[in-house]
């Protein structure tokens, strides 16, 4: 039995995140990350505000850079872990990670999907709201649309038991809202994206982001990785640019794939990167399970009791 590592996606990100990094060794991941797209980036982890890491790409660039940061730190000081997994942009995060896909190559497509993503956004407009208290049938269910009427409304992430989060357009989310309060099948709240992501809706996404995808090499991972398109763990380099690019068009399997992870042999969970929220997911998901998170250097030292 052993560990297995987590990293956050788009929504975990805080302002002033990489402060507590600025004279660890780590920090060399920054600079290397700013020569790989020839721009200053620090100031994501040091100076941005809430409003400008609202943004899709100082999101992500902000959140891939924070998780590797905390990455760096604590991979000397643990056994290769039994799995890893990252919760939509973490999946990059964890390719990385593990040495399937190198820091630069890393980089660049976090910023070709954020690009990709949100002209797709931006073309097709939708949104996100979270369904609380609803199983994963119900969430489904709410989504259908009426006989003959063209569907709006997906499963974006299958999150926890009670956690689902729906996308769609305006008016689907309008309509799943309503057919969730008609048949009490859980609690609607608004999430503040400015687009349908992981739904059809992204579409167009997809076919641009696939060129970036398969002219990019992929290694043998230091361990295996779980998808989020099927919940399943892969330890070959193969199949990463089909599974990365259905990825933005199929929901995320986040409950399945800590399931992954517990068949592989995890016997605890540490999510490394800003935010916590994979930790909370986790004792929802795999209750009884040690789960830690580290996001600063002084979590570091508390993590060589589950190295």
């Amino acid at each position: 039995m052993g560990v297995a590592v987590l990293f956050p996606g788009q929504g975990s990100q805080l302002p002033r995140m990489g402060e507590p990094w600025r004279d660890h060794p780590a920090w060399e991941i920054v600079e290397r990350a700013e020569a790989a797209v020839g721009e200053p980036l620090a100031f994501l982890l040091l100076e941005a505000d809430a409003d400008q890491l609202g943004r899709t790409r100082e999101a992500q660039l902000a959140i891939l850079m924070a998780s590797l940061l905390a990455w760096e730190a604590v991979r000397e000081v643990m056994a290769t872990p039994v799995g890893a997994a990252g919760h939509s942009l973490g999946q990059l995060t964890a390719l990385v990670a593990t040495g399937a896909l190198s820091l630069d190559d890393g980089v660049r497509l976090v910023v070709r999907r954020a690009e990709v993503t949100q002209a797709a956004a931006d073309r097709t407009g939708g949104g996100m709201i979270a369904l609380l208290g609803a199983t994963l049938e119900q969430a489904e269910e709410v989504c259908r649309p009426p006989s003959g009427a063209e569907r709006a409304c997906w499963v974006a992430n299958d999150n926890a038991p009670g956690q689902v989060v729906l996308a769609g357009t305006p008016a689907g989310l309008e309509a799943a809202a309503a057919n969730a309060a008609r048949t009490g099948a859980g609690k609607v709240r608004a999430l503040g994206v400015g687009g349908a992501f992981h739904t059809p809706l992204m579409d167009t996404a997809r076919d641009a982001f696939q060129p970036a995808l398969d002219a990019t090499t992929f290694a043998t991972p230091s361990c295996p990785v779980v998808s989020n398109v099927d919940a399943r763990p892969y330890g070959e380099s193969g199949g990463w640019p089909a599974r990365l690019s259905d990825h933005l068009v199929r929901p995320v399997r986040w409950s399945e794939s800590m399931q992954a992870l517990v068949g592989l042999g995890a016997s605890s969970f540490l999510e490394v990167g800003p935010g916590g929220v994979l930790r909370g997911l986790a004792r929802r998901i795999v209750p009884g399970r040690q789960v830690r998170n580290v996001a600063v250097p002084d979590d570091v030292p508390s993590l060589l009791e589950v190295a």
